[in-house]
This record gives C-alpha cells, structure tokens and sequence, in this order.
C-alpha cells in the first residue's frame, strides 16, 4: 500500500509515541515562512491524519527556531493578480482552520519562535497548545492592508475575550508566549527548552486515554467553533477582498521593500 505521507515535501513526520504522529513544518524561506508548497500541504493533510487509524493524537511543530512566520508575500503578490492563485489560496486557508476543527484527533501545537498568520493559524486552532514563553505571536494582517482572516475571527475571541481580540487584531501588536498564556490565547507557556517535551507528554497521555471520551469532548467543544463559523467565512472573505484593493498592494510592497507603509487616505466603506 501507498504510505500517503510519502507525498509531502514540506512537512516531516514523525512518532514520539507509538500512537502520536508529530508534523514538522520545514520551509526553505526564512523563519520557516510558508512557501507555496508549505501552506498547499498543511491545508491537505488533516483528512489524512484524521483517517489514519494508527494515530492518536498529533503534534504541530515547526523546524529550527521558528513555527512558522506566515504566508510568503512574493505569492501574495501574485494573488492580487491571478485570481486562480488569490481563490486556491482562500480555499487553502479555509481547509487548515476547518480541516483543523474537523480532525477527530486531539492536536497539540509545539510553538518556538514567531508564529505569524498561516503559521499562527496551526498554533492556535489547535486543541492545546503549547508555547516556550520567549515565542513571537502576531497577526499582522491590517499592518499590510488586509482584514485579519486566516482563523482569527472563529478563535480569537472565545480563547482571549473581545477586548484583547480587538487590540491584538487592529494595532498588529506581537505578543509573547508568556503574555499570550496570561491572556488565554494559549494553553500553556514554558521555558523554550521544555516546549517539545511538554508537548509530547501530553500528546502522549491522550494517545494512552479513553479514545471516544477524548474526541465526543472535542467534538462538542467546538460547536462553540461551529457557531462562529459564519464569521470565519465573512472574515475570510474580507481578506481576500482586501487583494483587490490599493491598501494591501501598498502594503505588501512596503514590507517586501523594507520601508514605512503610506496607505491611501479615505475609508471607501
């Protein structure tokens, strides 16, 4: 039989655990960014992990000092150009938020470095995540001219409440790990050399649990997610909407050239 992991190229797997599955993101961009390839193969491979009856429960990590610095802006670009590329990229982001909701396993995110936008995206729609207390979280989508889509919508505000939501979506601030676990953005901070540990301790011990107890409870809690689900839809929506504009072109160009954005005054809605 056909491995169905033997596909991907971006991601690594591996097993801590005899019924854990840990996927590594490995990127050739800088702070594990996500390529092209990346973000086409971590929106594909939660049905996979869902259906394999050998795994239990997965962890997300990311390679070397980074989880992942979000979406690669050069492809951006070309998405404010080709719809074919703007509509495959929507469809790809909607598939890691829901694919991620929808797997049945418990998933345990492993987070070191920065975690911006699609690679923030993984860190936080998992079910429990773990974070060194040193990482680098931020949603950076109205800083070049986009609404915040991704996942933000459908979680920020059931993990850390409206009030801080709305701060860290509209000023684009980071947050640290040890800030995002005080606010409830995050499951839990630790130092960074315990983060991988700690993750496969629990991962681990809910392998090792009561199977239909773990995912009934999961399941059940994220009809809070199901709810929101309208909103992540209108959310994502807006972003790509945003492609179109003159906001995200400065934006993007501004970032890619290394200087001070100058986005055009006068809202249009």
């Amino acid at each position: 039989m056909t491995n169905p992991y033997d596909s991907f190229e971006r991601l690594r797997f591996d097993r801590p655990h005899p019924r854990v599955l840990r996927v590594t993101m490995t990127s050739p961009l800088k702070l594990n960014a996500m390529d092209e390839k990346m973000h086409s193969e971590v929106s594909r491979i939660w049905p996979i992990l869902d259906s394999d009856t050998s795994v239990s429960a997965v962890i997300i990590a990311g390679s070397d000092k980074a989880f992942s610095a979000g979406g690669d802006l050069a492809h951006e670009q070309k998405a404010m150009t080709n719809h074919d590329v703007a509509m495959r990229s929507l469809k790809e982001g909607r598939d890691i938020v829901l694919g991620m909701a929808q797997c049945s396993k418990p998933i345990i995110s492993a987070i070191r470095g920065w975690a911006v936008g699609g690679g923030l995206a993984c860190a936080l729609m998992a079910d429990i995540s773990i974070a060194a207390k040193t990482a680098k979280l931020s949603d950076g989508h109205a800083k070049i001219g986009l609404a915040a889509g991704d996942h933000a919508l459908i979680v920020w505000p059931l993990l850390c409440g409206m009030a801080k939501a709305k701060y860290y979506l509209l000023t684009c601030d980071s947050l640290s790990g040890e800030e995002a676990e005080r606010i409830g953005l995050i499951s839990l901070a630790v130092d960074e050399a315990e983060v991988m540990a700690r993750a496969e301790a629990v991962a681990a011990g809910l392998a090792d649990g009561a199977q239909n107890a773990i995912r009934f409870t999961k399941r059940a809690l994220n009809l809070w997610l199901k709810q929101a689900e309208p909103i992540f839809e209108a959310s994502l929506a807006y972003e790509f909407l945003g492609f179109l504009g003159p906001e995200a072109r400065e934006g993007v160009a501004a970032f890619l050239d290394k200087r001070k954005t100058n986005f055009p005054q006068g809202a249009t809605i």
